[in-house]
């Protein structure tokens, strides 16, 4: 039935209207919010930069809090590919040519999820990917997987069906109907993609280099999106790369022949920022 009424919902209007409470200020109406937040998911505290909830001006500062500088060390291994967010596997697998699997029977194509861009559709082809899902008591920071260089981004406009394993199960063409941001990038041993995911409730998605994304304020079709906020191109592998916020997934893309999934990535399985997804082949 959850799923069933996800398609009559008008996903936008509720976003925005999440948007608007959880950037609020006031002090009754945040102090509500985080505290049923804490009661009902019991995130934990302990690696946040401050760990009383209730310090923070904001849900939404609460909801994307920083961590300590210490509490995601990384892997130190140079051909490393670390995970870019804390969460669950969904898949971890090869594509098949153009095709990725959602959940079960339900397969959507790389063409569709990159918005048909044919030079990136034809780079990433047969290669590998991983669904990386963050549940909402999850850290909602995305960093780096590899250290690389930005060479295009581009915000992709769609529904906001929750991402979670039944609606995942039973939507067809999840992510590829849903809202997200596509970050390009060109690293020290090839191409790869990372792409945001938006999701029911997920009011805002955003980057360090092109700032808030979404809500979008215009409504419109696939755009490209312009650096402006003046964060280098080139990031190192575990720099923040952007947030969302409440619960989604992301999408990690990489070429054929450039490196295997550690064998431990079963769906289920679940991470840390930075935590070794696989090793790079060369």
């Amino acid at each position: 039935m959850f799923v069933a009424l996800q398609y009559l919902l008008p996903h936008h209007l509720l976003c925005r209207l999440v948007y608007v409470l959880t950037r609020s200020e006031t002090r009754w109406i945040k102090t509500l919010l985080i505290g049923a937040f804490m009661r009902g998911y019991a995130p934990d505290m302990t690696d946040a930069a401050e760990p009383d909830p209730q310090a923070y001006g904001s849900f939404n500062a609460f909801f994307t809090r920083p961590l300590r500088a210490d509490a995601r060390p990384g892997n130190p291994e140079p051909r490393a590919i670390g995970s870019p967010c804390d969460g669950a596997v969904s898949i971890a697998d090869a594509l098949r040519g153009n095709t990725l699997l959602q959940a079960k029977s339900h397969h959507y194509s790389l063409e569709a999820l990159l918005a048909n861009r044919p030079d990136w559709v034809s780079r990433m082809s047969g290669g590998l990917f991983a669904t990386l899902y963050l549940a909402p008591y999850n850290y909602h920071r995305v960093h780096m997987p590899l250290a690389g260089q930005l060479l295009a981004a581009w915000h992709v406009p769609g529904r906001l069906f929750s991402v979670n394993r039944q609606t995942a199960a039973r939507v067809p063409q999840l992510f590829a109907r849903n809202e997200r941001i596509v970050c390009a990038f060109d690293g020290d041993h090839g191409p790869f993609l990372l792409i945001l995911v938006g999701a029911l409730f997920v009011g805002s998605m955003s980057t360090v280099w092109h700032g808030e994304v979404t809500p979008a304020r215009e409504r419109g079709g696939v755009r490209a999106l312009e650096a402006h906020t003046g964060a280098a191109l080139w990031q190192p592998r575990g720099a923040e790369l952007g947030r969302f916020n409440m619960g989604s997934t992301v999408i990690l893309l990489l070429p054929p022949g450039a490196a295997h999934w550690d064998p431990a990535l079963q769906p289920g399985f679940t991470l840390r920022v930075g935590q070794r997804l696989g090793l790079l082949d060369s």
